[in-house]
C-alpha cells in the first residue's frame, strides 16, 4: 500500500525550466527593443539578480505585484545606463506575455508525470502569479496532469509560510501523512513543507552542498520512481 496519495510539485526550476525559458525570453526582448550592443547574456545575468531581489521583497510584503514586475526591469536598464521608465514598462509587459509561451521543461518531466498521474493526485504549489503559471503549464503541455494549481494569490500566503500549504491540503481534503512536497528551493519548498509537517523531496540537480535534512533528496526527477513507484 502506498504511503502517499497527494503529490505537490513546485513549478519553476522543478518541472518548468525557468532559467532556460527566462534566458530565451530575455534574448527575444533584447532583439525586439533593439537593446544592442547590450549582450543578451549580460542582460539576463543582471535581470536575474534584480528579479530574485524583488521577489524576495514581494514575499516579505514590501512591494506589490505591479512594482515587482516593473522595478526589476527599471533596475536592470539602469545598470546599462538606460534611464527610461517607459521603455522598462514596455519590456515588463512583453516579458509576461512572451515568458509563459516558452515550453522548456526540466529533464524527464513528462516521463515522470506520465508514470505518476494514474497512481497519485498531482498538484502544483507555486509562489508565481495565477495567470502566468497556468499559461506556463498549458503552453508546455502538462496542465492536464494536475488536478489543481495552488498559487500564493489563491492562498494569500507564500511559501515557505504554512498558510499556503494549509490551503493546498485543506482544499483537497488531504492529510499531512499522505502528502509529499517536491521542490528545488531549500527554504521555500523543503523547509516550508517540513515546518508545516509534510514530507519533502529536495530536487537538487546541481548537487548543491547544504545542511538541511530533507525526507528525500534526488538529482534527477527519474529518481522519484524509486520513492513512489
Amino acid at each position: 500500500m502506498r504511503k502517499y496519495k497527494h503529490i505537490y510539485f513546485d513549478l519553476d526550476r522543478t518541472i518548468w525550466d525557468f532559467e532556460g525559458n527566462s534566458y530565451q525570453t530575455i534574448r527575444d526582448l533584447v532583439e525586439k527593443f533593439n537593446l544592442n550592443p547590450i549582450d543578451p547574456d549580460n542582460f539576463h545575468r543582471v535581470y536575474t539578480h534584480f528579479n530574485e531581489q524583488h521577489w524576495a521583497m514581494f514575499r516579505e510584503g514590501k512591494i506589490n505585484k505591479e512594482k515587482l514586475r516593473l522595478e526589476r526591469f527599471v533596475k536592470t536598464l539602469e545598470e546599462f545606463k538606460i534611464y527610461d521608465k517607459q521603455l522598462a514598462e514596455k519590456i515588463a509587459l512583453e516579458y509576461i506575455k512572451i515568458g509563459p509561451t516558452k515550453t522548456g521543461l526540466m529533464p524527464h518531466t513528462k516521463e515522470i508525470l506520465d508514470e505518476l498521474s494514474g497512481k497519485y493526485s498531482l498538484y502544483v504549489i507555486t509562489n508565481g502569479f495565477i495567470e502566468i503559471q497556468t499559461d506556463k503549464l498549458r503552453n508546455s503541455g502538462i496542465s492536464s496532469y494536475f488536478k489543481r494549481v495552488f498559487t500564493s494569490e489563491h492562498a494569500r500566503s507564500s511559501k515557505p509560510n504554512r498558510g499556503i500549504f494549509e490551503y493546498a491540503l485543506t482544499a483537497v481534503n488531504a492529510r499531512k501523512k499522505e502528502s509529499l512536497m517536491i521542490g528545488d528551493d531549500l527554504e521555500l519548498d523543503i523547509i516550508g513543507a517540513k515546518t508545516f509537517g509534510i514530507d519533502q523531496v529536495y530536487y537538487n540537480p546541481l548537487c548543491l552542498n547544504h545542511s538541511v535534512q530533507a525526507t528525500y533528496e534526488i538529482m534527477s526527477l527519474l529518481e522519484l520512481k524509486q520513492i513512489l513507484l
